[in-house]
């Protein structure tokens, strides 16, 4: 039963730890996705281009 319950709690830390790292690598993501955005538009202007551009809001959650 101890072997049992000490796997359980063992699986149980795991997971929620995991969450937290998959939390933190899609912010990341979104962070560089923002990056790339700016730089795209910022290139986009450079070149003469202009009028309706996107926003960079793209709606990802923040957390």
């Amino acid at each position: 039963m101890k072997t049992i319950l000490l796997t359980a709690l063992t699986i149980a830390a795991a997971l929620s730890s995991s969450c937290n790292t998959f939390i933190g690598m899609g912010r990341d993501m979104r962070i560089a996705g923002e990056g790339m955005e700016r730089t795209a538009e910022k290139a986009y202007k450079g070149t003469g281009g202009g009028g309706n551009e996107p926003t960079t809001d793209a709606g990802a959650p923040i957390y």
